[in-house]
């Protein structure tokens, strides 16, 4: 379904970016770290109407992790907690070898879906992720070889023009799924008009999922689910519920998206559902 096509009651698929790879309980002491609280995030996540589980995995410390065994521990934990959530892997990150870049696709067995950024940004004041084409290519020739669904991760024009042309150069099953990021920095401005210019210039065919950063997550959530597309919340994203309010959880998060979406006709979808919607 394409936003042309768009017709109350189609369901919307909520994606959960349950923790992410940057700020931790230092940000918000509910932001779950270990294996088992993420795990149980998941499941509670799953439980308010998410479909999607967006994972990201930790070291002991808390700091970012690629390893596999890590992933897995958490996988391990979804899977004996939740009932069907879809799992997503992210393979984005900052200064990582590129070889790292891949661990997170080598789980047993592998996650459904997995993140791919479209290209480079930047981060921090000293820092940029680079996400070569060769790096774009290799990861997705891996998954393809797991079975993984790629969520092609749009941070801005540039990236949806390399979209273009990554699907010139690789055979991506339909539907191509791509996840439109909005925020600081690299990020596209999170403006209306703008979200509207990069959904009208998708891949025919392509289903969009909306990603706002911070107090931009609701309103580009809403907009999103009344132009047809899927939707991302969670504690990776925004920490807060509203203004001085910290989040108490990603299901406090999952919850709002839905009771927004029930409002406006759009039912969310099950897991099963968004297996069926998703080409999983």
């Amino acid at each position: 379904m394409t936003y042309e096509e768009f017709l109350a009651g189609d369901p919307v698929v909520v994606t959960a970016a349950l923790t992410g790879g940057v700020h931790g309980k230092e940000a918000n002491p509910n932001l779950p770290e270990t294996p088992e609280e993420i795990g149980r995030a998941a499941a509670a996540a799953e439980e308010a109407g998410a479909a999607v589980v967006h994972v990201h995995a930790r070291k002991p410390n808390g700091e970012r992790s690629f390893a596999t065994e890590r992933f897995q521990a958490i996988d391990d934990e979804i899977r004996a907690r939740a009932d069907d959530v879809v799992i997503q892997h992210s393979t984005g990150g900052t200064g990582a070898p590129d070889d790292v870049r891949h661990q997170p696709l080598r789980t047993d067995p592998p996650p459904e879906m997995a993140s791919l950024d479209m290209g480079p940004l930047n981060r921090y004041r000293h820092l940029t992720s680079e996400n070569t084409r060769a790096l774009v290519d290799s990861l997705f020739d891996e998954m393809r070889e797991r079975g993984v669904k790629p969520e092609l991760e749009v941070f801005n024009d540039g990236h949806l023009n390399e979209v273009h042309q990554f699907l010139d150069r690789r055979d991506v099953a339909a539907p191509v799924y791509a996840t439109l990021i909005f925020g600081p920095g690299t990020l596209t401005r999170p403006r209306p008009r703008n979200l509207l210019h990069l959904v009208s210039n998708l891949p025919a065919g392509a289903q969009f999922n909306t990603l706002g950063f911070g107090r931009h997550q609701l309103p580009l959530a809403t907009l999103g689910v009344l132009l047809g597309g899927h939707v991302r919340v969670g504690l990776e994203d925004n920490v807060y519920y509203e203004r001085g309010e910290l989040a108490a959880s990603n299901a406090q998060l999952v919850d709002r998206v839905v009771r927004v979406a029930d409002e406006l006709g759009r039912p969310v979808a099950t897991p099963a559902q968004a297996h069926e919607i998703l080409g999983l």
